[in-house]
């Protein structure tokens, strides 16, 4: 099978590195700057699950080239989702199919729309990853899991042939029938720990020390289900009581990878976690006063970081 890796970063380099050391026929699509790198110093794993030093195949963005590919898996910022499809939709014939990598549900009907359902996979990744100074790949952590299967949850041909070549590397990449499902459950972890953390600018454990924090939480979770629910979204009856207490078992210290971005200044994928939430909100005339704060708090910061550019 043939696989592309759209990008190189800390999480479609350490996925698809993992493939390439299984040895997989993996090519990675990047742009000039990266490809230029891969080709001298090749791509670098350090990570408690073992050490790798690999030279990959390469594809440059903007380039023209007539390769298709089996699967490509996608991994990029939702802001950079519109110039991630242009790049790989090059390559995407006919039978390829399309592993979405991104947190959310947004994205879903971009890449419908682009690709077509019936090339369109459900996918989302478990991993605490970074880049260091010289572009290596740094995992230090046990989480490290990819999750894949048919939108419908059918066991297809396909989808065995994808999983026969995904299995059996240094990381878990795991079948669901129940994928949809699992990508919800996902987006809701997400958005309460990336709202709550970058409201107060503060790790979830102070937040769960006050009385005032522990009933945000709640509320939270009440705004955000009947949302989640009206955009189809199958969660279970015990879905509040359940992320609440995923929530409270999480390490004291822990932020979410939107509060570090935006301690790093860098941009959000606000829009894509919580705008997407508050459009249903508003359709389906349900009360948010907490989400719309959580959305005002990274406009204010989206702005403010705007005005620092332009200002150099």
């Amino acid at each position: 099978m043939r696989i592309l890796i759209a990008g190189a970063g800390a999480v479609g380099g350490y996925f698809g590195g993992r493939l390439l050391e299984k040895g997989e026929d993996v090519t990675f699509l990047v742009r000039e700057k990266k490809y230029d790198q891969l080709q001298e110093n090749g791509l670098v794993i350090n990570s408690v699950h073992g050490d790798a030093k690999l030279k990959p195949k390469l594809l440059r963005t903007g380039v023209p080239s007539e390769e298709n590919f089996d699967l490509i898996l996608l991994s990029v910022k939702a802001y950079h989702l519109e110039e991630a499809i242009n790049n790989i939709m090059p390559y995407a014939g006919q039978g390829t199919c399309i592993l979405p990598l991104l947190n959310g549900i947004a994205h879903m009907d971009t890449l419908e729309r682009a690709f077509g359902k019936e090339r369109l996979l459900g996918g989302l990744c478990f991993i605490e990853s970074t880049l260091d100074e010289k572009g290596e790949i740094v995992q230090k952590s046990d989480m490290q899991e990819v999750v894949f299967g048919e939108i419908d949850g059918r066991q297809t041909e396909r989808i065995s042939r994808i999983q026969e070549s995904l299995t059996g590397t240094k990381a878990s990449f795991r079948y669901s029938s129940e994928i949809v499902s699992e990508m919800w459950s996902k987006y809701l972890f997400i958005s309460m720990m990336s709202g709550l953390t970058t409201l107060t600018r503060s790790p979830v454990g102070p937040i769960r020390d006050t009385a005032e924090g522990r009933s945000i939480i709640e509320g939270l979770a009440l705004e955000i289900l009947p949302v989640m629910k009206s955009l189809g979204a199958n969660l279970p009856d015990d879905a509040k009581e359940n992320i609440i207490k995923k929530i409270n078992a999480v390490g004291y210290h822990m932020k979410s990878s939107m509060q570090r971005d935006i301690e790093k200044g860098l941009q959000t994928e606000s829009a894509h976690f919580f705008k997407y939430l508050l459009d249903a909100a508003a359709e389906h005339r349900l009360p948010v006063p907490v989400l719309n704060t959580i959305y005002m708090n990274l406009q204010v910061y989206e702005k403010r970081r705007e005005e620092q550019k332009e200002r150099g």
